[in-house]
């Protein structure tokens, strides 16, 4: 049996020397003078030969180990050789099937239906706060404890709301792994009430008529900045939808003939464009600004690069100018609010209606599609009824200003 001290003392030669430790293990030195465990075996009457590791990583008394365990199978009936290659192709199957590798192929299949901003922000989320802990286990092997332990680290950090987020995250990624065959189960659902609750922040918003009449007026008269800026400005509780959408918005989408915005589907997460009827005190405004960017893409280009759209600090960089508290009273999100309280409170609008045209979910086996062909025609009627409304407000606010 061979020691350590005859293997280091093994130099390498012009070939390939083999020495016997017994059993059929052997070390094998190399011209270049690496020395490799393997052991020689017989199965099914022909001659085999099994590589155990390199030394000295592997030690004698481990070399010896794998031998002995080699048997053991051989005994059994198997191929050691055999074994080990089914023993890696499993390995390779779970590292191609990991969590980081499933939830990267997730965002992968997802991405164009999410803004480059939601992808960025998804994918560095889950590489910050779940990867490092779950990125290299199989899909098929998490369990509820994995997760839990996964978004309390991120809740014992006082994240509350990014734990609650993480959750949803890895929910999604678990239920991709079981429609791909991958996992039978999404263990994430077993979690809900585990986390602490957390309070929501609400978008500020104004929902006074006078004050709305008033902001109404200091858009149009008051601003200082660039037309573009203006025109958003104006257009934004015209339109309530979200900033992104506003800032997004691109002429090839807008036929002021038809009176229609039809926002793709892509940029909405949606199986279909979502319909913004036009007012004609919002096809007014775009009339206005189209010699100015109707050449261009963008309806809002940016200031410095005329490519590319407004920024999405633009809007409510604009309102801090004119000394809207975007804090506390108002913010470029804040007129969904605005639109979804008072449309209902004093308009008298339906909520299905209301929501529908916020392209919030609906609820129910036919889901968004069906509300959004279902009240089209009263989605036209009441962003008419908004616009002369909010119409109203302004004069309202243009004449207590003059008497004052």
């Amino acid at each position: 049996m061979l020691t350590d001290l005859q293997i280091k003392a093994l130099k390498p030669a012009l070939k390939r020397q083999r020495v016997f430790d017994g059993g059929g293990l052997y070390i094998e030195i190399s011209p270049a003078g690496g020395k490799l465990w393997r052991l020689k075996y017989r199965f099914d009457g022909k001659e085999k030969r099994l590589a155990l590791g390199d030394y000295p990583s592997v030690t004698i008394k481990e070399a010896r180990k794998r031998r002995d365990e080699a048997r053991s199978l051989l005994s059994g009936g198997m191929d050691p050789g055999a074994v080990k290659r089914a023993q890696k192709a499993g390995r390779l199957d779970a590292a191609a099937n990991s969590f980081e590798v499933t939830a990267r192929r997730w965002c992968e299949t997802n991405k164009n239906t999410w803004t480059p901003k939601y992808a960025k922000k998804t994918i560095s989320m889950l590489q910050r706060d779940v990867f490092p802990w779950l990125g290299t286990k199989p899909v098929s092997e998490l369990e509820t404890p994995d997760f839990l332990s996964t978004v309390r680290r991120i809740e014992a950090r006082g994240y509350h709301e990014t734990a609650h987020r993480a959750l949803q995250r890895c929910g999604q990624v678990m239920r991709f792994a079981v429609a791909e065959g991958l996992a039978l189960r999404d263990p994430t659902a077993d979690l809900r009430g585990a986390l602490s609750s957390w309070e929501v922040k609400h978008m500020p918003s104004v929902i006074d008529p006078a004050r709305v009449g008033q902001i109404l007026r200091m858009f149009e008269h008051d601003f200082k900045g660039t037309f573009q800026v203006q025109c958003a400005l104006r257009l934004a509780p015209l339109f309530f939808t979200r900033p992104q959408e506003l800032r997004r918005a691109r002429w090839a989408d807008i036929d002021l003939c038809e009176a229609i915005w039809r926002i793709p589907a892509e940029e909405m997460k949606m199986r279909e464009p979502h319909l913004v009827p036009l007012a004609k005190q919002a096809v007014a405004i775009l009339e206005e600004l189209h010699p100015v960017s109707g050449h261009l893409e963008w309806v809002f280009p940016g200031g410095r690069d005329p490519k590319k759209h407004m920024s999405d600090a633009a809007i409510n960089m604009a309102m801090r100018r004119l000394g809207i508290d975007t804090k506390t009273e108002l913010t470029g999100h804040g007129f969904r609010a605005m639109a979804r309280t008072i449309l209902h409170e004093r308009l008298g609008y339906q909520p299905e209606i209301i929501e529908a045209q916020l392209a919030h979910k609906t609820p129910g086996p036919l889901g968004a599609a069906y509300a959004r062909a279902k009240f089209i025609d009263q989605r036209k009627e009441m962003m008419q009824d908004w616009a002369d409304y909010l119409e109203d407000l302004k004069g309202q606010s243009r004449a207590k200003n003059k008497i004052e």
